[in-house]
């Protein structure tokens, strides 16, 4: 991934994390895996920012964690959108529609 794609992705993988855990509780492993089947392989997740973001959308309160066992037989964390988590998904949602629509217009996209 190129430096301006991580960029992207730092400032936008807590929108990124709770759209994809507003399908269900998944783990963590299967969030990344998430992010990058629905981008095309184009946004790639690696542990060392997928879980201290995962940490903090905790401590905010926008997630809740449990322990449970994965597909594969492993015991793994599963985390769920609370109701506080989908209030700051849509907020987010806006906030990035609102952002991504002003760069097109500066491109001269729309």
């Amino acid at each position: 991934m190129t430096k301006s794609r991580s960029d992207l992705l730092h400032g936008t993988l807590d929108l990124l994390i709770l759209r994809s855990l507003s399908h269900g509780s998944i783990h963590g492993w299967a969030i990344a895996k998430r992010i990058g089947q629905l981008s095309g392989e184009v946004l790639q997740v690696g542990q060392g920012s997928l879980y201290p973001a995962l940490y903090r959308l905790e401590d905010r309160g926008w997630i809740m964690a449990r322990w449970g066992m994965s597909g594969s037989g492993r015991e793994a964390k599963f985390y769920t959108l609370t109701r506080a988590g989908e209030k700051r998904l849509h907020e987010e949602d806006k906030e990035w529609r609102t952002f991504s629509a002003a760069v097109d217009r500066v491109l001269g996209i729309t």
